[in-house]
């Protein structure tokens, strides 16, 4: 069973909205802290959000008003809502456990792709 399953990413223009969902086996999911990631061609994965069990959440500046971490405890998933995309955000996007260290072996990711 693939531990952590990401979708909903695609092309859309600047200022569009997404919705990126995370499905990942309880084991995983169950009182962990979860986050999303992103990795740009050329640069490195970083952090974009975070949320942990009991769902208080936290923002990388970048995306600050723009975008909302959520997660469904009984469906084991974490979501991104992006609005108001821009061409920056362009990149894969990864869910993991959050903290310092995410634990689990990266999946594929899902693309986004902002056309300005």
């Amino acid at each position: 069973q693939v531990p952590l399953v990401e979708s909903g990413g695609g092309l859309v223009q600047a200022g569009g909205s997404l919705r990126l969902s995370c499905a990942a086996i309880r084991t995983i999911f169950r009182n962990n802290q979860m986050a999303w990631y992103r990795q740009a061609p050329g640069k490195e994965r970083e952090m974009v959000a975070d949320i942990t069990g009991n769902g208080i959440s936290r923002y990388a500046e970048f995306v600050k008003g723009r975008f909302t971490i959520s997660r469904d405890n009984a469906k084991n998933t974490v979501d991104l809502q992006m609005n108001d995309l821009q061409f920056e955000d362009t990149a894969v996007y990864y869910c993991n456990t959050g903290g310092p260290v995410p634990r689990i072996s990266w999946g594929q990711g899902t693309q986004v792709t902002v056309s300005s």
